[in-house]
Parts: structure tokens; C-alpha cells; sequence
């Protein structure tokens, strides 16, 4: 015994990161942020508020004196606040047999539920219409409930898998209902999490374009879909760049009054081991509720996908692989072709990149969040870009990025990039809840006993966050797989993406043309699923095994 107690005799070491580590934490995000959003952003704003090189606020005067605009502002916020609640009353309870009940074929739906997440919103609201559903707001509900059910399982539950059940069943023994204890135990270590997961629902949905569009109807736009009629339809950079600005001012708004609620620090919890948390199903109730919600998911998910399956391989002579084919034959003669094969590597590439990006940066950003005492301004301010028009962004990009030293209008690499600015906060949120709630004690203890801080982030944080990081890396690949937005403003004709390419298809007439559109898509599915399998599974070490 005598030989551990020198260990004890060193003194003990602040765990926390040495000021330069923590400006760093800080200063590459920012540095991100500020290259490649706020100085796009800023010019392309500038031309329709600075167009004689004086400041001219007459355009915001004039948006808010036009009722019409008014109503489009109000119609986006409470469009987006009720498509948030029903995605959070659908989706809690998914995450919660799919954090705690283990059953076959668990990690293929988790995987699955991904997909709708990432898909082009043009496919998925073409899939609605092929179902029957006729343009309305219930169209445009269900079809945010659809794309944002994964947000709320994945975020909500990546926290509630590694939550001690024993706690719950303390809070019973001592005379506590079932609810009492899941409301006054549970549920406050779940706030985090929740609260991340109904802002990046909120914004989503707050953003909406290709759902709006297509299922809105000529008489339901939304702030998005407005500043893409006044900039691509009406030329009109005035009021885009006022219609930005107030989504901008609504987002800021919404993440401080998150930011708010959510506090400083979240709620110390009892870790555990995911394997550890789930078990099988016991009780028939609790099959009836694993069956209820995965007989949800393949209503609310599963059908719209299985009709872009269908369609993939419905050709006019019946069921075949003719318009896979096709995708190899159709427009060859046209400068704008690029063979399928082609289109699936660039977005296999910058997924790669943009994935990487995102994790070095919003990782660096997660730390920040819990270490430094900005931090939570920092998480606000990588947010923005969900907040702000893709349209804006991507006209942003051409305009601002032309110049040395970030002379990138004509460089692959710009894609990769815009794609990083969507997946940082989603690497933020994901990672941001697991570490603010290893509890302070460890990293004493690892002091007390002669660890540097940089061997407690090592041999403390980093093996409780590494599944965290490993389900972000997920997340981040997908969505840059899916990205359409920004990627149709800045991809170059010869290096489009999957996406673009199903665009491209969409918008030409025929049966055939939208049958290679859906093969397209279902390509652009399986590439996603293995993605998200791929992040299930990923192992460095013991990482995320702890």
C-alpha cells in the first residue's frame, strides 16, 4: 500500500485547461465563424443595404409596414413553434424504448430513422404528394414531424441511454409514482438535451424552404421562401436583405432565451455504460409501447421511403433496374451531365471533409461551451448559420470568397466548407449535454492523484464523450451528404452532388427523368444508412465504451 502514497503527496493540479488551451477552445470556432459565415453573410446584406455605398434602413421600414410580409413572419414563427411541439410529443417517446429496451434489429432503425433527416426536402415533398397528401398546413406539419422525428430520438436519447435508471427507482422505493419520478428526477437531467433538440428543430423548421414550397401551397410562404422569391424570382436585394435580417434578429432571440434556460451548467448526473442502461423488454406493457412507437416510425417514416423505393423501380415495363440505367444515359449530351458514379464520389468527398471540419471545430466549441465562461455565447453564435437563409449564405459565398487570402469561388473545398457551417452546431448539441454532466469529481479526483489536465481530458472526458463524438460524426456525414441548399449555389456544373443531381432530374418533364430522380434518391438513402451504421459502430480504443 505504501508504494501508491507518494501519488498522494503531489499537489494537486487545477483541472482546468491552461489559458492559452482555452482561448484556443475559443478562438478557432470564432475564427470559423467569422471567415466563412459572418464576412459572406455581411457582404451579401451589404449590397442591399449599402447599394450607393450609404446606409439605406428604408427597406427594413418598408418590410415592416407591408402587411403581407407581416403575415409571412407570423406564419413562419407559429408554423415552426407547432411543428417543434409535435415533434417533441412524437419523437420523446422513441427515444426512450430506443435508449433503454434492447430488441433485434435496434441499431438498423436507429440507423434508419437518420435517412428522412438528410434526404433533398424537394424528394421527400414529391413523396407526400405521390401518398395523396394535397397541399395544407397538416402537409406541411406532418412533413416537419417526418424530417425532424430523428433530431429528437438521436439528441434526446444519446443523453438518455447513458443515464442511470437506478436513480428513477431510488425516487420509487421512497414512495414516488411512476410520473413523480420521472418528472422531478428524469426529466431535469434530460433538459439539456431536450432544450437542444427543440432549438434545432425550431430552426429547421423556422428555415423551411423545399417543404414550404411544395406542400405550403401558393398561399403559405414563410420568411425562406420569401427571400428566394425576392432574390432568384424578383431580383430584389433590398428586401431579401431585410427578410434576412429579421430571420437573423428571430434566431438570435431564440438562442438567447434558450441559452437562458438552459443555464450555465447542466444537472450533475450518475453516468453509465449504454450497454449497461438497456435491457430487453419484460412486461407486456412495455412491448405494447416498443410496439406502438416502431409501428410509428414505419407509418410516419418508413412509407414515405418506400415510395421512392417503389418508384426507383417502376419503369413502364414493370418492376426493373431501367431507371438506374437511365441515370448513366439520360442528358449524356448535355455539358451539365456528370455520370452517377461521379456525383456519388463528390459526395462521399465532401462529406468526408466537411465531417472532419465539423468535429475539429465544434469539438473544440463543445469544450469551450463547458469550460470557458463565454462559452454559451459561443454555442449561440455557431448556431446562426441554421438561422439564416441558404440563399443568403450561398450568394454570400460567390460574392465574399473571390478575393485572396480566402480566394475559394472556383475550389472544391468551398462546398466541404459550407456544409461544416450546418453540421458544427449539431457536433455542439450532441456533445455539449454528456460533457457538461461528467461529474466534477472525477477530474478531482484524477488531480488529487497527479494527472495533468491535459491527461484528465484524456483519460476523463474523452472516453464519456467518444460515443457522443462518434454519433456526431454520424450526423455531420449525413447532413452533408443531403445538403442541397447552399451546395446548388457554389458546387460547380462538373462536381455537383447527389442532391443537385436529383434537382437537376426533378426539373425536367417526363416519367423517366423522375424515375431516375428516385433511384437517385434511393442511392443517396443506402449511402446514409451505411453512414450512420458505420457511426454506431465506431470504436477508437475504449472510447465510448466507458
Amino acid at each position: 500500500m505504501d508504494r501508491h502514497r507518494p501519488a498522494l503527496t503531489h499537489p494537486v493540479r487545477s483541472v482546468r485547461p491552461l489559458r492559452p488551451v482555452r482561448w484556443i477552445l475559443v478562438a478557432v470556432p470564432v475564427a470559423f465563424l467569422v471567415a466563412f459565415f459572418a464576412y459572406p453573410v455581411a457582404t451579401i446584406l451589404g449590397r442591399g443595404l449599402w447599394p450607393d455605398g450609404h446606409l439605406d434602413l428604408s427597406p427594413l421600414v418598408d418590410v415592416a409596414g407591408n402587411a403581407a410580409l407581416r403575415d409571412v413572419a407570423w406564419f413562419t414563427v407559429w408554423q415552426a413553434a407547432l411543428s417543434t411541439m409535435l415533434a417533441l410529443a412524437v419523437g420523446l417517446p422513441g427515444a426512450f424504448v430506443l435508449a433503454r429496451y434492447r430488441f433485434p434489429g435496434r441499431s438498423l432503425v436507429r440507423a434508419l430513422i437518420v435517412v428522412p433527416f438528410v434526404l433533398p426536402t424537394i424528394v421527400v415533398a414529391s413523396a407526400f404528394l405521390a401518398l395523396g397528401v394535397e397541399p395544407s398546413l397538416g402537409a406541411i406539419l406532418l412533413a416537419h414531424v417526418f424530417f425532424n422525428y430523428a433530431v429528437v430520438v438521436r439528441t434526446v436519447g444519446g443523453l438518455w441511454a447513458h443515464l442511470d435508471p437506478q436513480q428513477e427507482e431510488a425516487a420509487r422505493v421512497l414512495g414516488a409514482s411512476r410520473l413523480r419520478a420521472f418528472t422531478r428526477v428524469t426529466l431535469p437531467a434530460l433538459r439539456p438535451a431536450i432544450l437542444a433538440a427543440a432549438s434545432i428543430t425550431f430552426l429547421f423548421t423556422f428555415t423551411s424552404f423545399g417543404v414550404i414550397l411544395v406542400l405550403g401551397g401558393p398561399t403559405r410562404a414563410t420568411l425562406e421562401t420569401e427571400i428566394y422569391r425576392q432574390t432568384a424570382q424578383l431580383l430584389d436585394l433590398r428586401t431579401a436583405a431585410a427578410l434576412s435580417i429579421l430571420q437573423l434578429v428571430a434566431v438570435v432571440v431564440l438562442l438567447v432565451a434558450t441559452g437562458r434556460f438552459q443555464g450555465r451548467r447542466a444537472v450533475a448526473l450518475g453516468l453509465r455504460a449504454a450497454a449497461v442502461t438497456t435491457r430487453s423488454v419484460r412486461s407486456v406493457g412495455e412491448r405494447a409501447l416498443l410496439g406502438a412507437n416502431l409501428a410509428l416510425m414505419l407509418a410516419l417514416l418508413g412509407v414515405p421511403m418506400a415510395v421512392l423505393v417503389a418508384r426507383s423501380f417502376a419503369t413502364e415495363n414493370g418492376p426493373g433496374f431501367g431507371f438506374y440505367r437511365a441515370l448513366g444515359e439520360l442528358r449524356s449530351d448535355s455539358v451539365l451531365f456528370v455520370p452517377p458514379a461521379d456525383a456519388v464520389v463528390n459526395s462521399l468527398l465532401f462529406a468526408t471533409v466537411a465531417t472532419a471540419i465539423a468535429l475539429v471545430v465544434g469539438g473544440l466549441a463543445a469544450f469551450a461551451v463547458v469550460r470557458h465562461r463565454r462559452g454559451r455565447a459561443l454555442e449561440a453564435a455557431l448556431a446562426l448559420p441554421l438561422g439564416i437563409s441558404a440563399v443568403t449564405v450561398g450568394f454570400g459565398f460567390l460574392i465574399a470568397l473571390d478575393e485572396p487570402p480566402l480566394d475559394l469561388r472556383t475550389s472544391w473545398i468551398i462546398v466541404p466548407i459550407a456544409h461544416a457551417l450546418i453540421a458544427i452546431p449539431f457536433v455542439v448539441w450532441l456533445v455539449t449535454p454528456l460533457l457538461g454532466s461528467i461529474d466534477p469529481r472525477l477530474r478531482e479526483a484524477a488531480a488529487v492523484l497527479g494527472a495533468s489536465p491535459r491527461r484528465v481530458w484524456r483519460e476523463v472526458d474523452l472516453p464519456i464523450v467518444g460515443r457522443a463524438f462518434a454519433i456526431a460524426a454520424g450526423f455531420a456525414f449525413a447532413i452533408s451528404l443531403g445538403e442541397f441548399g447552399a451546395t446548388l449555389f457554389i458546387a460547380r456544373p462538373d462536381r455537383p452532388t447527389l442532391p443537385v443531381v436529383i434537382y437537376r432530374l426533378l426539373g425536367q418533364p417526363g416519367a423517366q427523368n423522375f424515375g431516375a430522380a428516385m433511384a437517385a434518391s434511393t442511392i443517396l438513402m443506402a449511402l446514409t444508412v451505411v453512414a450512420i451504421l458505420t457511426a454506431e459502430r465506431a470504436r477508437v480504443g475504449d472510447i465510448g465504451t466507458f
